[in-house]
């Protein structure tokens, strides 16, 4: 989604009430950020709304870029949070074989994470169709990507090929470079 290097477009403060619901939907849809949140978005701060190409949202606080939203879809955190609270997101791991790809640009494919290197929860936490993950690579410390998912995490162990994530946003794409000012 971000292979190319973007501009952000127009800048927009959020109105408080907005920003209370996005604060909200975040720790719906994330409820281990919850004792996190004050610190990612505090209450008294001003978010500001970038719109990016393709009908992307990003949403960032002191031109710290903090989350990103395609149309609909639900709020995707962008990689520095991701890096900042580790711990409060469901991951995957792909083997060393998969990274190249990745952080190419590539769509992740179930080979790369059912191989030897790979890594997916047991069925008792078992990730769902849709739901937003973050992916980390064989042998190194910081998540490489982040994004929804295609298929469930047992129907990915099932098939063992196909596509599990068309897009998302990885280190050194177009939202990883972006300068706002």
């Amino acid at each position: 989604m971000f292979k190319k290097d973007i501009s952000a477009g127009a800048k927009s403060k959020v109105k408080s009430s907005a920003q209370r619901a996005i604060r909200t939907k975040v720790i719906e849809t994330y409820p281990l950020l919850a004792p996190h949140i004050d610190e990612i978005i505090p209450k008294k701060s001003q978010l500001d709304l970038l719109k990016l190409p393709d009908r992307v949202s990003l949403y960032a606080l002191d031109n710290e870029p903090l989350f990103w939203q395609h149309m609909d879809d639900p709020l995707i955190p962008h990689l520095h949070v991701v890096h900042a609270f580790p711990q409060c997101f469901s991951k995957v791991g792909i083997d060393r074989g998969a990274i190249r790809f990745v952080l190419s640009g590539a769509t992740l494919m179930a080979p790369g994470l059912t191989s030897a290197g790979g890594r997916l929860p047991d069925a008792a936490e078992e990730l769902k169709e849709g739901q937003v993950v973050v992916v980390e690579a064989e042998g190194k410390e910081k998540a490489c990507l982040i994004g929804q998912l295609r298929m469930g995490t047992e129907e990915i162990k099932a098939k063992k090929k196909g596509v599990v994530m068309d897009s998302g946003h990885y280190l050194g794409d177009g939202l990883w470079k972006l300068v706002i000012d």
